[in-house]
C-alpha cells in the first residue's frame, strides 16, 4: 500500500499534534558522504512529548519514501532518525487510537505503522536511529526497524509498554526485538516490566541488554551518532550482536525461546491471573511467532492490534492510564495556588526503622537538601543512616547513580538522637509506632523546638489527623503525608487536609510531592483515607467470608477475575498480620460492624503465625495443620462467585459513602488512588467504573458512578 491509501484514517484526526519530520543534510567524516537526517518533532517543549498520530507517520512515510529515492540516485549514504530534546518519540498517540472505532479502522492503523518503519529498514542505505530520549512503545520500534541504533546515557523510558496498556508491540516489536536481543530479554521488556507498574530502561540498560549498538553521552550524542554512523558506512566499525539469535533458530536458541514463553506464562498468572486480554496476545505471538518469517509475524501483529483495540479493557486502560494517570495525576483537583508554597531547605525525619528510612532516602535524592532522622537511642539511629548508605550504594552497584551522586546522597542524611537537630528544618515527617497518643507526643516535642514556619507532616496510615493536632500551639501546620512501601517504588502520596490545616502547608505538601516525583491526591481527614480503606473492606469480607466456613482456597481465589496483583490472604501476608488487624480496628471503632474484626485473624497473631498459607513441596500451597487448629469456622459456606459479589457490592457502598462525605474531590481519585497506591489493574480502568460495570454500583446504591 502507498501513503494516499491511508488519507482517509487520517482525516478522521483533524486535531491531531502532529510530529513532523524535519530533513537535514549532515556531511559525515572521513569522506563518508551526505547523511539525511530526520528529527522528529512536534513543536511543543519538554512538557509534550513527541506522538505518533496517522498524520504524523503519513508525514514521515513520505519523507522516507523521498530519502529512498535520494538513495537510489547516489545522493545520499545514510538516513537517520532522532528526537527533539529529551525524546525520540512516546509512543503512538493513545487519543488517536482510542478513537479508533471499528475494526477496519484500528487495522487500517497496525498496517500504517509497518508500511512506515518497513520503509525504514529498506531504504537503500543503511538506516540509524539516534535514540536521544524517551522512546516507548511506537518510538522504540522505530529504532527496532532500523539497521542500527544508538542511545544516550541521559535516555531514560524506553519500553514497550502495550501489554501494560490493553495492546501488543504491534509495529515489528513482538518479531524484531526477540531476535535482536534473545527472548528471555524481549520477555522482560515486553511483560515483565509493563506488569511491573510500566517499569522502563535506561539508556545504558538499554545498550547493555543490545537493544542499541553504540552508547554515547548526551551532551554531545548527534555528534558522535553521526562519527558512529560514518564508521559503518565506510565499513572501519563491525557491528557485533552476542545476544541476538540464528536464522532459523539453533536448537539451543529454540529451547531458550520454549523457557522464556513459559517464563512470560508465568509472569502473567502471577500478576494478572490470566485476566487481562493483552499479555496473554502478546505471549501467544512470541510463541507461534517462533518459526513465523516477518511477514507472517506482522500481518499477525496487526490482527492483534485490532482486535484488542475494540476490547473494553483497551477503552478502561485508555481512561485509567490518559485520563487519570497522566492528566488528573498532574492537576490534582483542590490543590491552593502554588505561589503559596514556601520552600523545603532541610527535612527531619521522625524514626529512625525501616519506613522511616525509606522516607530519609526518598527525600534526599529527590530534593537534594540535608536529611536528619531521629529515634530513642544511637543505636537505633546509626542503624537508620546505615540503610540509607546501603541503598545508596546498591544503586552505585547497578550503575542506577553516578559516584559523585552517591557521594552527595550519603553526606545529605545524618542522625541525632535530640530533636533540636529539627531547629532550622522548614518540614519534619513522623513515622513512628501508629499509635495516637505516640504521634501527639513526638508532635508536641517536635513544636517545642522547631521554627513557627515548619511543616509537620505524619505519614500515619489510618489515625486521626485533626486528632493529632488538637494539642498544637499551631495546628494549622499540621499536614497527613501518606507514602506507600516501598516508598522509592510507589507512586501515590495521599495528602490529608485536616480542619485548621492551612493552605499555605497545603500548597509546600503538594510542591513537594511533586518535587519528590510522587502523584498526590487531597484526601480529607477520614480513617484510614482511601487505599487502605478500600483494600481493608475488601480483605474484611474476603477474610469474613473464610470465618464463616468458605474454604481458604475459595475465598482467597474467588477475586481472581479482578485480576488484581495478589490475592487477599497474600496481601495481608505482606503488609504484616498485626498490622492488618491493627489498621482493621481503626476503621471498626470508626464505621462499627462494616469493617468487622476477626477473631481467627487475632488468634493466629497471639501465636505468632504471620501467613494464612505455607508453601508446599510441590510448589503449591496449603494451611499447615498447626494453623488451622487454632482457628474456628463458621458453618455459611459461600461459592467463589458469592465471594465475588459480596466484595463489589461492599466496594461499591463503601466508595458511595466516602463519596457522600466527601473524603476526595470525585470517583476519579478514588481510581486514581487504587491504581497507584494499591496496584489496581490498568484493564479494569478505574475501580469506580468497573463496579458500575459489574452492576454492584446499581446494586447498592440504585446509580452509577460515572
Amino acid at each position: 500500500m502507498s501513503a494516499d491509501d491511508y488519507t482517509t484514517l487520517a482525516e478522521q484526526f483533524p486535531n491531531e499534534v502532529v510530529t513532523h519530520s524535519y530533513v537535514n543534510d549532515v556531511q559525515l567524516p572521513d569522506g563518508a558522504g551526505t547523511f539525511a537526517l530526520i528529527t522528529l518533532d512536534n513543536g511543543g517543549d519538554h512538557r509534550r512529548p513527541s506522538t505518533l498520530g496517522p498524520n504524523t507517520l503519513i508525514e514521515l512515510w513520505h519523507v522516507l519514501e523521498a530519502q529512498r529515492e535520494r538513495a537510489a540516485k547516489g545522493e545520499i549514504m545514510g538516513v537517520g532518525v532522532t528526537g527533539k530534546p529529551y525524546y525520540l518519540a512516546a509512543g503512538a498517540d493513545l487519543s488517536a487510537v482510542n478513537g479508533l472505532h471499528t475494526r477496519d479502522m484500528g487495522l487500517a492503523m497496525a498496517k500504517l505503522g509497518h508500511d512506515v518503519y518497513s520503509t525504514l529498514h529498506d531504504l537503500g542505505v543503511p538506516s540509524f536511529v539516534f535514540i536521544n530520549g524517551m522512546a516507548m512503545g511506537g518510538g522504540l520500534e522505530i529504532g527496532l526497524n532500523a539497521n542500527y541504533r544508538t542511545v544516550s546515557t541521559g535516555a531514560g523510558a524506553l519500553s514497550l509498554p502495550e501489554a501494560f496498556i490493553g495492546l501488543v508491540p504491534g509495529w515489528g516489536g513482538v518479531y524484531l526485538l526477540p531476535r535482536l536481543v534473545g527472548p528471555a530479554n524481549a520477555v522482560q521488556v515486553m511483560i515483565e516490566n509493563p506488569l511491573s507498574n510500566n517499569r522502563t530502561l535506561s539508556g545504558p540498560a538499554a545498550f547493555k541488554m543490545g537493544i542499541a549498538d553504540a552508547l554515547f553521552e548526551p551532551a554531545d550524542f548527534v555528534e558522535e551518532s553521526l562519527r558512529w554512523a560514518a564508521k559503518v558506512i565506510t565499513g572501519t566499525e563491525q557491528v557485533v550482536r552476542p545476544n541476538a539469535v540464528s536464522d532459523p533458530l539453533t536448537a539451543e536458541e529454540s529451547a531458550a525461546w520454549d523457557a522464556a514463553v513459559a517464563r512470560a506464562k508465568a509472569v502473567v498468572e502471577a500478576k494478572t491471573s490470566n485476566a487481562a486480554p493483552a499479555p496473554a496476545r502478546v505471549i501467544d505471538l512470541l510463541e507461534r511467532g517462533k518459526n513465523w518469517t516477518k511477514a507472517e509475524s506482522f500481518t499477525a501483529e496487526d490482527e492483534a492490534l485490532a482486535d484488542l483495540m475494540q476490547t473494553p479493557e483497551f477503552g478502561s486502560t485508555v481512561y485509567a492510564f490518559l485520563d487519570l494517570v497522566q492528566k488528573r495525576a498532574k492537576r490534582p483537583a483542590g490543590v491552593p495556588d502554588a505561589k503559596l508554597a514556601q520552600p523545603v531547605t532541610k527535612v527531619g525525619v521522625v524514626g529512625a526503622g525501616l519506613m522511616a528510612s525509606q522516607l530519609a532516602l526518598v527525600f534526599a535524592r529527590q530534593l537534594k537538601v540535608p536529611v536528619v532522622m531521629t529515634d530513642i537511642d544511637q543505636e537505633r539511629v546509626d542503624k537508620g543512616v546505615g540503610y540509607v548508605h546501603a541503598e545508596v550504594d546498591k544503586l552505585l552497584a547497578k550503575k542506577r547513580i553516578s559516584a559523585d551522586a552517591a557521594n552527595r546522597t550519603k553526606g545529605l542524611v545524618s542522625g541525632s538522637v535530640s530533636k533540636d537537630a529539627f531547629a532550622d528544618a522548614d518540614f519534619v515527617i513522623e513515622a513512628v509506632f501508629e499509635e495516637l497518643q505516640v504521634k501527639k507526643q513526638v508532635f508536641a516535642e517536635v513544636e517545642a523546638v522547631v521554627s513557627e514556619t515548619c511543616i509537620l507532616a505524619t505519614n500515619t496510615s489510618s489515625l486521626s489527623v485533626t486528632a493529632m493536632a488538637e494539642d498544637l500551639k499551631h495546628p494549622e501546620r499540621l499536614v497527613g503525608f501518606h507514602f506507600f512501601n516501598p516508598v522509592a517504588v510507589m507512586p501515590l502520596l495521599e495528602i490529608v487536609r485536616a480542619p485548621k490545616t492551612s493552605d499555605a502547608v497545603l500548597a509546600t505538601a503538594f510542591a513537594t510531592a511533586k518535587s519528590l516525583r510522587k502523584s498526590a491526591v487531597l484526601v480529607k481527614d477520614a480513617a484510614a483515607f482511601v487505599v487502605n480503606r478500600v483494600l481493608l473492606r475488601l480483605m474484611g469480607e474476603v477474610i469474613g467470608a473464610f470465618d464463616e466456613g468458605t474454604p481458604a482456597e475459595i475465598a482467597d481465589n474467588a477475586l481472581r477475575p479482578m485480576g488484581l496483583p495478589m490475592t487477599p490472604f497474600t496481601l495481608g501476608a505482606m503488609v504484616g498480620l498485626p498490622v492488618a488487624q491493627h489498621v482493621q480496628e481503626s476503621l471498626h471503632a470508626a464505621f462499627g460492624d462494616r469493617f468487622a474484626v476477626s477473631e481467627n485473624l487475632q488468634k493466629l497473631i497471639n501465636a505468632g503465625v504471620k501467613t494464612i498459607w505455607a508453601p508446599t513441596a510441590d510448589g503449591g500451597q496449603e494451611i499447615p495443620a498447626s494453623t488451622l487448629e487454632l482457628l474456628s469456622f463458621g458453618d455459611s459456606p459461600s461459592t467463589g462467585e458469592q465471594v465475588l459479589q459480596r466484595v463489589q457490592d461492599a466496594l461499591a457502598q463503601e466508595i458511595g459513602l466516602m463519596l457522600s462525605e466527601g473524603v476526595v474531590a470525585g470517583p476519579e481519585d478514588i481510581d486514581l488512588c487504587m491504581i497507584l497506591g494499591a496496584g489496581w489493574p490498568m484493564f479494569l480502568g478505574g475501580i469506580t467504573p468497573y463496579l458500575d460495570r459489574v452492576g454492584a454500583s446499581e446494586r447498592v446504591n440504585g446509580k452509577t458512578f460515572h
